[in-house]
């Protein structure tokens, strides 16, 4: 994959990563309760959930690493399907969540998928 579409891949995971960091290790604080808009008492009582769903987002950082550095034609499927997986996600995150999901996660994963298409 040409550069800027291996960039936008990695650039997509490391977003994912920080996701990971905020859901399991970070979801009772004031910076993670202000990004995701909850209260002290929601995060506690939801803490086993952020943190399972921030394994998802890890799941999906690794495999959006391994397309990126994966000799094609593997580095481009795995891309594919991973940013494909992270934009369904974020619909279905804006549609039950938050609506900003679709511009931090949908929108980006569409970017990056397309510019590894058009590299592709």
């Amino acid at each position: 994959m040409p550069t800027l579409a291996t960039l936008a891949v990695l650039a997509l995971a490391a977003l994912h990563a920080y996701i990971l960091v905020l859901e399991m290790f970070l979801w009772t604080t004031p910076r993670a309760r202000a990004a995701f808009g909850t209260t002290a008492g929601f995060a506690a009582e939801t803490k086993a959930l952020a943190a399972n769903q921030g394994l998802y987002n890890g799941f999906l950082a690794a495999g959006l690493v391994w397309g990126a550095v994966a000799s094609d034609p593997v580095g481009f499927q795995v891309s594919v399907f991973f940013l494909v997986c992270v934009a369904v996600a974020g619909v279905y995150g804006a549609a039950t969540a938050s609506r900003k999901i679709l511009f931090v996660q949908t929108v980006p994963a569409l970017a990056a998928l397309a510019l590894v298409l058009i590299a592709g």
